[in-house]
């Protein structure tokens, strides 16, 4: 996959891209990230890439001249992908948005500074705006970052043998299970026996059925849409009677 960023700090993105798992992915060809600085497509004498805003306020917006050229440039002739803005007005980034994402030939974010970006940029080169989640951060790059790392493990061959991403959180509609490792032991907290009886089936029952705890507690919300077997809704089911008889039992 292609993942070219539009960014005025390509410094931000350069060490995270280049280590662990993302700078292994590059290394073997699985993955390519171009970093593009808007600053050098800026046909002001000083290369700004900002100015005040139209109607006041406090600020400045990001011009439209420098991120229009950039983008062109960064599509030459036979784009075939999504341009995407990184902003908090747009869609949340979720599990179903990620894989949606890494069907994608190529990518290119763009990262917004300050107040924004004008409109008319966004209504000329971009597809979509994207959000990471309810809050406000200083720029895109950290957004572009969380964008190109969760797709890029999606991507055949960039996770080893022991780094699967089926299992995870949000990749079964289901927070994940616990997990544990050696010692057996550990300040007298012992690792559950079921992990250690090498009976595959019963192993992977405990642990959809600790994901389905786990999600009922946490994100009980995921469950509306989490794809689940009759097993599943008859644990829930326990689980849930469970609760009422114990705070029956508890008031306070």
């Amino acid at each position: 996959m292609k993942i070219k960023v539009l960014t005025i700090f390509p410094e931000m993105l350069e060490p995270v891209l280049h280590s662990s798992i993302l700078g292994r992915a590059m290394e073997k060809g699985l993955l390519e990230v171009e970093l593009i600085n808007i600053r050098d497509y800026s046909k002001n004498k000083h290369r700004n890439t900002d100015d005040y805003p139209f109607g006041g306020g406090a600020g400045m917006v990001m011009l439209a001249q420098p991120i229009v050229d950039a983008m062109r440039a960064a599509m030459g002739e036979n784009f075939q992908g999504r341009r995407i803005y990184l902003s908090p007005r747009g869609r949340t980034l979720n599990q179903q948005v990620v894989e949606e994402l890494a069907r994608e030939q190529e990518l290119i974010l763009l990262c917004g500074h300050y107040e924004g970006v004008d409109q008319r940029a966004l209504d000329l080169v971009i597809d979509e705006e994207l959000s990471v989640g309810d809050y406000v951060l200083t720029g895109g790059e950290l957004p572009a970052l969380i964008v190109i790392d969760a797709v890029s493990r999606l991507i055949p061959g960039v996770l080893g043998s022991e780094e699967s991403p089926e299992d995870e959180s949000f990749s079964t509609g289901l927070l994940e299970y616990p997990q544990y490792t050696r010692p057996r032991v550990f300040e007298g907290m012992e690792a559950p026996e079921v992990l250690l009886n090498g009976h595959h089936a019963h192993i992977q029952r405990w642990r959809r059925e600790k994901s389905l705890e786990i999600t009922l507690k946490r994100r009980p919300e995921l469950l509306e849409r989490a794809p689940l077997d009759k097993a599943d809704r008859l644990y829930l089911e326990a689980l849930r009677a469970r609760e009422e008889e114990f705070n029956e039992d508890d008031p306070l």
